[in-house]
């Protein structure tokens, strides 16, 4: 084992991240990831039977392991990590991910547009509070360096062109609903007293695309963990009841397909949710509301570095005793992976063909989200549920709420304008 760090955490990232998305493009590394059930879920042993508990199955599932004990077991030989602890508690870590996404994808967890990350960090919360966590197992958690990973591979899947299907009426609506959300969040997260960095982390959950948006911000400003998982309980569970009710609400104001879709898929935090909510409404609205959302996806990574600059300079500058931070300060504070989620995002958008972008991109998808289960089982062993419930007295939860609800109504009020008045098919 190196005694000293060979690299930093957020260069290990990028390169690991840029080497599997290079892998997954160039060869046939990458073997199929396990399967969980079918599309719409498991709900009986027949079906876990015959598609779940096979041979082929189970080889996927070694593979998987394999594949991602090698690249975590590099990124720990190259941060100049103990190495023995990895390779002791990575084996547990993996299994219980491979149990959330297991939970995560019967038929009625799929109905509710309930994500795998939410059980992932249900898990680790339930062995930190009522089991303990051991310490050989704490010795090996590697959260943040997951988190990066993740984040570093899911720039190759927020296609600029994806942009495009909505036309300019839909990349309108997601500039103003991001720009005018995260303004007002973060604002009233502040008139709360809820502290800056979490009120970044909220002002960008409720605003740009909910759990991705929650992750790579805490990441761009380095954010607490605990403040990480508790953004994200919040943004899984009030999409819940959003998912249900509004698709009921736009029917009874009568709101068009076209209006609905545009209201479900810019005020809504998840995908999952937003997928649910829009099959709740129909063919049109479902369409419509998946394209608004893949808009405001895109502009995940311009705000990431854009919410990087700001967050180290503010940083650099408290540190400098309020003088301007130079150049050298910033850079050494800025958060190198999210120049490879950017990398990843340019040259996916730009220099791949849209065929091998979208045919990778599923699989490069599919792994990235196993880096966040990863990440999100380990942050939940690291975690108390008192630190969560009693979180500045509940002000960040005051603050979520008032902020999920200006953008519930503006996003209708903008949905109703470009959609309903302005938009001509």
């Amino acid at each position: 084992m190196l005694k000293n760090k060979t690299l930093t955490e957020d260069w290990t990232a990028v390169i690991i991240g840029l080497v599997l998305i290079l892998l997954n493009v160039a060869t046939t590394f990458f073997s199929e990831m396990p399967k969980f059930g079918p599309k719409e879920g498991w709900s009986g042993w027949t079906v876990l039977s015959t598609d779940v508990f096979t041979t082929g199955n189970s080889i996927r599932l070694l593979m998987t392991f394999l594949y991602f004990l090698l690249f975590a077991g590099i990124g720990a030989w190259l941060m100049g990590k103990n190495i023995k602890a990895l390779l002791i508690a990575f084996p547990i870590i993996f299994i219980l991910s491979m149990g959330a996404q297991f939970i995560a994808a019967s038929g009625s967890m799929k109905n509710l547009g309930l994500e795998t990350v939410l059980f992932s960090l249900l898990i680790g919360l339930f062995i930190s509070n009522v089991l303990k966590t051991p310490k050989w197992l704490k010795e090996g958690i590697q959260s943040e360096f997951y988190i990066k990973v993740g984040l570093v591979m899911l720039g190759s899947t927020i296609l600029f062109s994806e942009i495009m299907k909505a036309g300019v009426y839909g990349l309108i609506q997601a500039i103003i609903i991001v720009v005018s959300v995260w303004y007002f969040a973060y604002w009233i997260a502040k008139k709360l007293k809820v502290d800056e960095e979490l009120g970044i982390i909220l002002a960008s959950a409720v605003s740009i695309c909910g759990v991705s948006a929650a992750i790579a911000t805490a990441g761009a400003i380095k954010g607490d963990s605990k403040k990480l998982s508790y953004v994200i309980s919040l943004v899984l569970i009030v999409a819940i009841p959003m998912m249900i009710f509004m698709p009921l609400l736009a029917k009874w104001m009568g709101l068009t397909d076209e209006v609905t879709g545009a209201w479900l898929g810019g005020s809504i935090d998840t995908t999952g949710a937003v997928v649910a909510s829009g099959t709740i409404a129909g063919e049109t609205a479902l369409k419509f509301s998946t394209i608004i959302k893949f808009s405001q996806n895109v502009l995940l990574g311009v705000a990431a570095f854009l919410i990087s600059i700001f967050w180290t300079y503010r940083q650099a500058s408290k540190n400098e005793n309020d003088e301007k931070p130079s150049m050298r300060v910033i850079w050494e504070r800025f958060p190198k992976f999210v120049l490879g989620f950017i990398f990843a995002s340019i040259v996916f958008s730009f220099f791949i063909s849209p065929e091998t972008a979208v045919s990778s991109g599923k699989t490069i998808k599919s792994y990235q989200s196993l880096w966040f289960n990863l990440a999100f089982i380990c942050i939940g062993m690291e975690t108390r549920f008192k630190d969560l419930i009693s979180m500045q007295r509940g002000r960040p939860l005051y603050a979520f709420l008032i902020a999920q609800v200006f953008n519930i109504i503006l996003t209708l009020i903008v949905a109703y304008i470009i959609f309903g008045m302005l938009w001509s098919g």
